[in-house]
């Protein structure tokens, strides 16, 4: 597994990127991450001495002929800009989820990416975790049978949670104008990557989609912003679309940010002869988001819980970041998907997480609010090969699991 490591910066050390640094600088041998930046130099500097890494400016990042990838994890609003300064700086960029807030804009740089020969990548890359490898594995191997019909649903409360004020991507931004904000972008990308990781690209588009401006306030009282509005200004916040994928497949994806209750994720996949039930798509498998429920037709209806057969599965959440303050995600391994286009770039192949499917991934959503303004089904532009799965079998250590992306 001999490669000449690829070195990476990091623009945007915000929240997110506690994450992704920490995956990055655990051992993967096809990454050297070089340094990162921020637009508040304080953060840039502490996430810098947390990983050992040099705190940089943008324009240094850009501007070092060794950085050959960057790590684009600024705030959705600002990632067509900076994805398209680095691809004219000449570097291949993965960028946090969505890859953009528009369609048009998403289609803009992927024109770039192509046209100077760089791959483009946007994150959720949680398809490639323990649990969505082996649901992968369950649907190829034929143990539900044909695939006919998937369920995918993402229903949040947030008025209802106790955390504090929504994120900042939830309040309309000047810059942005009325799409790409909202559950839409955040988390509709995390059901959509599992559901073409399954089953392919999509074919065709229709659904309804709505701001909800309705009574919006912080009405849990465990909430510090109990009793406080909730800007009505934003993206669409209630959605539901009817996906039919291109193996004929049917599927449904339902996000909606205002229902009263707490965070309900589900996906269900129905075959000709069986039946999965699969946990969050906002995780990759394992402390607690682990079961896989096979039900499958024999003299009777049989459930199993199926083990894991792939790694990457969540580490666990109760050990505590090293900067000793709660980090999200802290315990996943978002970011593998880096290490994945480093091999894709060191081999001449092509990346899992490909510009295509980032495309795919804000079409999607872009053609389902297009299409409750118009009453029309949308036929898809674009066209993204299924990832490649995994190699099963790759537990334990960072390089054992490592050797599973270099295929």
């Amino acid at each position: 597994m001999s490669i000449k490591p690829l070195k990476v910066g990091l623009i945007g050390s915000g929240a997110i990127s506690y994450t992704y640094l920490n995956t990055l600088t655990s051992g993967f041998a096809a990454v050297e991450v070089v340094g990162c930046s921020d637009l508040i130099p304080e953060r840039s500097k502490a996430r810098a001495e947390l990983f050992g890494i040099r705190q940089m400016t943008t324009e240094e990042i850009l501007a070092d002929p060794e950085i050959e990838l960057v790590v684009n994890t600024t705030q959705l609003w600002n990632h067509h800009h900076v994805t398209k300064a680095a691809l004219e700086a000449g570097k291949h960029v993965y960028s946090e989820k969505a890859m953009d807030h528009t369609w048009e804009g998403a289609k803009e740089n992927y024109e770039l990416a192509k046209k100077k020969g760089l791959l483009l990548g946007a994150a959720p890359d949680c398809y490639m975790g323990s649990a969505w490898q082996t649901a992968r594995k369950l649907v190829d191997d034929g143990y539900i049978g044909q695939p006919l019909i998937a369920y995918s649903m993402c229903m949040r409360g947030y008025s209802s949670h106790e955390r504090g004020p929504l994120p900042e991507g939830f309040v309309l931004d000047p810059m942005m104008g009325a799409r790409g904000t909202t559950i839409t972008y955040d988390m509709g990308g995390y059901y959509i990557n599992v559901l073409i990781n399954l089953f392919g690209a999509v074919k065709r588009v229709s659904g309804y989609s709505q701001v909800f401006t309705g009574d919006r306030e912080y009405y849990n009282t465990k909430n510090p912003n109990y009793g406080k509005k909730i800007p009505a200004e934003g993206g669409e916040n209630v959605m539901l679309g009817a996906l039919e994928f291109e193996n004929g497949v049917y599927a449904s994806l339902v996000l909606c940010s205002e229902a009263f209750s707490p965070e309900v994720p589900r996906v269900d996949i129905y075959g000709t002869e069986g039946h999965l039930s699969l946990p969050d798509p906002n995780y990759f498998g394992g402390w607690g988001n682990d079961v896989i429920i096979l039900q499958r037709k024999g003299n009777g209806t049989e459930s199993f819980k199926v083990p894991f057969t792939h790694g990457f599965s969540d580490t666990d959440p109760s050990i505590m970041p090293k900067s000793g303050k709660g980090e999200p995600c802290h315990n996943s391994w978002r970011g593998i998907a880096v290490v994945d286009m480093a091999y894709a770039i060191r081999r001449g192949r092509k990346p899992r997480s490909s510009a295509e499917l980032a495309l795919h991934t804000v079409e999607i959503i872009d053609a389902i609010d297009r299409s409750n303004e118009d009453n029309r089904v949308h036929t898809m532009i674009s066209r993204p090969e299924r990832p490649a799965p995994l190699k099963p079998g790759y537990y334990g250590s960072v390089n054992v699991m490592e050797a599973s992306l270099d295929t």
